[in-house]
């Protein structure tokens, strides 16, 4: 018989053994962890946009809603080595990177909807002055294209220029490289859209004819870029069909189930990082899945998609300008945290003209 004493001290060396081995565990699943979410940090560009622009900027209304200057961009301006603003390392391409879509996204406070104003690349703005990438200054510029900005100055140029126009403060900045949004498209599976019209585009090689397709992504890339064969060949038509586009994007990233497929979940998470150039506050893999978090709730149904109320130049047909009084609206409406208005975009030239629809779910609010 083995005595009692003896089997007290073995059960006490297994616990200890078996206690050893889960704290192990632990530890190598955090370290694994760790490692995993430095791996992802480490592929978000970001830009300081706050040291760049320092203190005249809009005052924030600090009501809970959040305003995001989302661009879309040819080329990764983190990645480049040049600086704009003299704001730390990654802040700007230059002349080597264009800003092709430029949409301000405001979440409400409750993160139950949300806004998006799409500004037009073409319309004519007065740009602030803004710092280069070799230090210099930019003099500000009437009758500048809204594009320009980015060009000029890269991120920090745009979101000045954003301020100065709206009267709105920035929270965030996030751009997105075309290379990134369709590795992104790829990694979803593509994206399930429907055309009501055939889209033959040469330029953007893209060639659907009306029906339901499921869009890779350089098919999709393709969509959100082409303008020759949509609406009236204009950028407010382009806008249009990427509005619908992204109501699309909405309802099936918010059906995919990610938790339930971890390998799936990491593929998406490597691929969303490595896309995207944002703000140093939130350049880092948890603020943009706290972020992610709050917006679970919201699909395409949720969504408000509105384009600058603009009209075309009178001295320049292939340049719009903003409806001063509608585009106080809108910027209006975001400070308060309300839907835009309907009036704000009675009589824009965006409300006028558009592309053959593009079927993306049910729409609700001022959706177009």
């Amino acid at each position: 018989m083995i005595p009692i004493r003896r089997i007290a001290r073995h059960r006490e060396r297994l616990l200890r053994a078996t206690a050893l081995a889960v704290l192990g565990a632990l530890l190598l699943t955090a370290a694994g962890a760790y490692a995993l979410y430095r791996e992802l940090d480490g592929n978000i560009a970001h830009v300081d946009i706050d040291a760049a622009l320092g203190t005249d900027r809009p005052e924030d209304t600090d009501n809970g809603s959040l305003d995001i200057l989302v661009l879309g961009s040819d080329s990764r301006s983190g990645r480049s080595g040049g600086v704009y603003g003299g704001a730390g390392a990654g802040t700007g391409t230059g002349g080597a990177a264009r800003s092709d879509t430029a949409m301000i996204v405001h979440l409400a406070a409750d993160r139950s909807a949300a806004t998006v104003v799409s500004i037009p690349r073409d319309t004519l703005v007065t740009r602030p002055a803004c710092r280069r990438a070799d230090g210099t200054t930019a003099p500000a510029a009437a009758r500048a294209m809204f594009n320009d900005a980015y060009r000029v100055g890269g991120p920090a140029c745009a979101v000045r220029t954003v301020e100065a126009v709206t009267g709105v403060r920035m929270d965030h900045y996030v751009e997105i490289d075309f290379r990134g949004f369709r590795n992104l498209i790829d990694t979803l599976g593509g994206v399930e859209i429907t055309t009501t019209e055939p889209i033959d585009d040469p330029d953007s090689h893209l060639t659907l004819p009306a029906g339901t397709h499921t869009l890779d992504g350089r098919q999709a890339l393709a969509l959100v870029r082409t303008r020759k064969d949509v609406g009236d060949g204009s950028d407010l038509g382009r806008i249009r069909l990427q509005h619908q586009f992204i109501r699309a994007l909405a309802d099936q990233v918010g059906g995919i189930g990610l938790l339930t497929n971890p390998a799936r979940l990491y593929d998406l998470a490597d691929a969303a990082t490595s896309a995207v150039t944002t703000d140093s506050d939130l350049a880092s893999v948890r603020k943009l899945t706290d972020l992610a978090r709050t917006l679970r709730g919201i699909d395409g149904r949720d969504l408000q998609l509105v384009t600058l109320p603009v009209t075309y130049d009178a001295r320049d047909a292939n340049r719009v300008v903003p409806l001063r009084e509608r585009a106080d609206q809108v910027w209006a409406a975001l400070r308060r945290d309300d839907p835009v208005p309907r009036a704000a975009i009675k009589g824009s030239a965006a409300a006028r003209h558009g592309p053959g629809e593009v079927v993306a779910g049910e729409r609700t609010g001022l959706g177009e």
